[in-house]
């Protein structure tokens, strides 16, 4: 498409084949060397590289937080330290 475009340009204005291929050597290298957009890459690396630490987090104490009768669970621990705590004071 780009090759396209330089050549309707070429026959439009008659420029020479090796200056559209310096144009478009000279347009590729530009882009490789811009790096604008890495800080922006980083930052979207590093908060999903946060969101599965998370998720890992969750799934391991996944039975903790839930209401099973398996020992573990959030609601009895908080209210038996409530309990506790209040009996203190």
């Amino acid at each position: 498409m780009i090759f396209e475009r330089f050549k309707n340009e070429m026959k439009n204005s008659n420029r020479k084949e090796t200056n559209v291929k310096n144009d478009i050597k000279r347009n590729l290298k530009a882009i490789s060397k811009d790096n604008s957009a890495q800080g922006a890459a980083e930052y979207i690396l590093l908060f999903g590289g946060v969101i599965v630490i998370a998720l890992a987090g969750l799934l391991i104490y996944r039975s903790y937080f839930s209401n099973n009768a398996s020992g573990l669970n959030a609601t009895e621990d908080i209210s038996s330290i409530r309990n506790n705590v209040t009996s203190i004071y």
